[in-house]
Formats: structure tokens, sequence, C-alpha cells
């Protein structure tokens, strides 16, 4: 009797469940088609194989999925870029399509990438893709654009450049699987163009321009402890003789004062800056062979013993403080070289490589694998980021990306993609005033009095 008591009470609870649930979809008979929706989507966070970063890009994953959590047991798919193979030009996207197109091609509409930093709200990010017809080929962003032709760009569309869109990354962006499976985007103009999706924004979460975004973005830069101290990093600045007067003066009147150990390498000794003469005769290009003496001088005793080596050009405009805060996420005991980030022929198998104008930085582990390898310069004037990135590629050690060194000056880049920056650094005076464009961009309130600074400050 007790037992058929308990199956009694256990059918009773079974229909009261599957009436729940009826009443459920019947209230939101949109959710089938919502979940079809998710189904159909894979989510590519464009992650890197540093271990900061990977722990970055795990939290964004895990977010997606317990959002997808509320609606579903079955979990959508959420890939991480640095993963998915070992072309070390998969950052690209171009050289990751086929790959994408072979496994996703059949049973899936949308290939949504996103940043470590994108936050997305799942539900209204599929509303905004249930808009659009998945069976044609798409390409949706939040579009930017250059003001004026640009090197950042290679001048393409020098007579208009505001013709060409491109996505801002940190906004997330889609591809539609017809598109993928077509393995191509521009095709010389006559591919889809970057289609606007005012639901892809790069505003703050909390901020009232938010209420219709799917995606946000935070501009703070991640906490993760206190501020690196000064005491671990070593700066040294390449400049040459005819530079003295005219850019040397700058970085005195801007950032120096925040460095507490810094050197300035020149191809003539001039004890007024001072400047430091490496035996390498000054070049007009490249710069080399002064960026690998530098490397050797870094691990010598000639300099104090720091963790971080921050390599910077005489017309390199950079916060100490806000990269202090940046390096905190970083472990210095790790084969780390950090800084914004190119390529060369990524798709055929090439190497990326730090751009030197924006600030190199290097753990002291990355200098001494790079030394001990034999690494070196072909020639005094070959360019020495890319000779670097090179080496770097030939050890298998990642070149770390971060947007917030900037090879060129602010007006080189679209306004939408500095603002939801605080960036680190900028490169080149050409028609600016540099000490003005350091004043707007990279100099905090929170300066230290001239008293203190002068107490820290120490000559080498």
């Amino acid at each position: 009797k007790r037992i058929k008591h308990v199956r009694i009470i256990w059918h009773r609870l079974c229909c009261l469940f599957e009436l729940i649930i009826s009443k459920s979809v019947h209230k939101n008979p949109a959710r089938p088609k919502f979940l079809r929706y998710l189904r159909e989507i894979v989510f590519v966070i464009q992650s890197q194989s540093n271990t900061f970063h990977v722990r970055q890009a795990e939290r964004r994953r895990e977010d997606l999925l317990k959002q997808a959590r509320g609606f579903t047991e079955k979990q959508p798919v959420v890939l991480l870029l640095h993963s998915l193979s070992e072309n070390e030009g998969d950052w690209s996207i171009l050289p990751l399509l086929p790959y994408l197109s072979h496994s996703f091609g059949k049973n899936s509409s949308w290939i949504v990438f996103l940043e470590e930093e994108t936050n997305v709200k799942l539900i209204a990010l599929i509303k905004v893709l249930a808009k659009v017809d998945k069976n044609k080929e798409w390409f949706l962003g939040k579009p930017l654009f250059d003001e004026e032709s640009t090197i950042i760009h290679h001048y393409a569309f020098a007579e208009n450049p505001s013709i060409f869109k491109y996505p801002d990354f940190a906004a997330s962006w889609a591809l539609s699987i017809p598109l993928v499976v077509a393995l191509y985007i521009w095709d010389n103009g006559k591919g889809p163009h970057l289609t606007a999706v005012p639901e892809l924004c790069t505003v703050p979460e909390d901020s009232p321009q938010a209420s219709h975004c799917a995606t946000t973005v935070s501009k703070k830069p991640p906490l993760c402890g206190d501020p690196v101290n000064k005491e671990d990093i070593f700066v040294a600045v390449k400049t040459c003789k005819k530079f003295h007067s005219e850019r040397v003066p700058v970085i005195k009147k801007t950032w120096e004062k925040d460095a507490l150990f810094l050197e300035y390498y020149s191809d003539h000794a001039d004890p007024s800056i001072p400047t430091i003469n490496l035996g390498v005769p000054n070049t007009e290009r490249g710069h080399c062979g002064k960026t690998f003496a530098i490397l050797q001088r870094f691990l010598s005793s000639a300099v104090p013993d720091t963790k971080w080596l921050l390599i910077v050009d005489d017309d390199t405009l950079i916060s100490i403080p806000r990269l202090q805060v940046l390096l905190s996420c970083y472990d210095s005991s790790e084969p780390v070289s950090l800084g914004e980030r190119y390529g060369y022929g990524l798709s055929q198998g090439g190497y990326s490589y730090i751009t030197g104008g924006g600030g190199m930085v290097f753990s002291r582990k990355a200098v001494v694998r790079l030394l001990k390898s034999g690494c070196k310069c072909y020639s005094n004037d070959a360019p020495d980021d890319m000779v670097l990135g090179m080496c770097l590629n030939a050890l298998g050690l990642p070149v770390t990306h971060s947007p917030l060194f900037h090879q060129a000056r602010p007006e080189d880049y679209a306004r939408d993609f500095l603002a939801h920056q605080v960036p680190i650094s900028f490169h080149k005076h050409w028609n600016i005033d540099p000490i003005a464009v350091f004043n707007k961009w990279l100099k905090d309130d929170f300066t230290a009095s001239q008293d203190e600074l002068k107490s820290a400050k120490t000559e080498l």
C-alpha cells in the first residue's frame, strides 16, 4: 500500500510538472524558436595563448554558457580562437575561415566573433540575428572608418578612406554561414559590405545608451592587483644625434619623470641628456643592431635587474602609470612579449610581431630566451620589430596583443575605436603638438607632485 501511495503521489507530481511546462510554453511560444536560433550560432572568442588572456576568455565563455543554461540544457558552441589550431595567423581571421566552413558549414547559420572583454546579452543578440535572412551572405558589425588615409591600413582608399567600413571587434561582429562557406569577404569590392547593426555597441554596460545594446564594453582596464612597481620596469629609448634637441625634450617634458630607470641610446654620447653610445652606427630605418645591443645590455650588470624591459622610439608618447596597471595582469616569470601586434604573410605561414613605434614590452624571461636562441639581425638596419617577431615565432613564443598600444597618432585611428579605450601609447610627432597630445590622451589626474617625483627619480 505504501509503494502504491508513493506511485500515486509521484504520478500527480509529474502531471503537475507537465502542466507547468505546457503553460510556460503557451505563455512563451517563441521559446522553441529562440532555442533553434541559439543552436545555430557558433561563438568564437578572439582569445590569446598568454595565461592571463586564457583566463579572461574562459570567463567570457562561462558567462555565455551560464546565460544559455537559463533556456536549454544543450549548450551552444563557444570556441577559444587560440586553441583551434597551431596556425600563428588565426588571429587575423581569414586563415581560420576554411576551418569554420568545414566544421560548421552544414549545421550552423552564424559565426559570431567577440573579444575577451565584450559583454553579451544573449537574448538581445539572438533577436538581432533573427531579423536577418540567414540564407544570404551577411557581414554584420559596428562600422569604423578612417577619416583620412593612414598607414594603419596601408593608405587603402586614399582618395576617400571613409568608403571602406571595417568592424570594431570589441562590439562583436558576425558572418553568416553562406559568406563563410564562400571563403571571401571583400573580394575587390564585389563582396558584401559591412552592414551596420546599432545593437552592437561599445558603450559601458551601465551607460544610459546601453539600453538597446546586445553587446557592451567596459572602458576600465582589468584590475589584476596592485600596479607593477616602477622599480620593476627598465625603459630604453632609441634616439640619434639629429633628434637630441627635437624629440628628447618632449620626453623630458611629458613622461620621463614617471620612469624610475631610463636610458637614452644614441649614436652620439651627450652628457647633457645623457645619452649612451652603444657603438652601433645610426641607420635611417630598421635599427635592429641598436635594439639587439639594448637587449644584451638589459641582461648585463650595467643596468638594474628588473622584471620588465620597455623599448620605445624617441617619438613615442607613453603613459608609464597605465603600463604599470596593465603589467599587473601578466606573469613576469613567463616569456611575455607585449604591444600592438602586426602580422606579416600570415596566410602563407608568416609571423606576428610587436610594432616598435607603440612600444615593445618584454619580460626578462623573454629576453633571455631570445638571446640564448642565437637570434640576431641580418643587418644593422633590418626592421628590429619584424626580426624579433621572426625569432619569437621560431621559438614558439607568443606575441601578445594589446589594443592600448598604438603605432600611430590619435588622428590616425577611428574616433569610435579610441572612445572605449584608456590608451597607453601613441607614436609620431608628425603634424601634431606632441605635448598637447600627451596631455589630452595619456596624462592622468593623479600625477605625483614634483617633490615626490624628484625623490623617486634615479639617474643612471
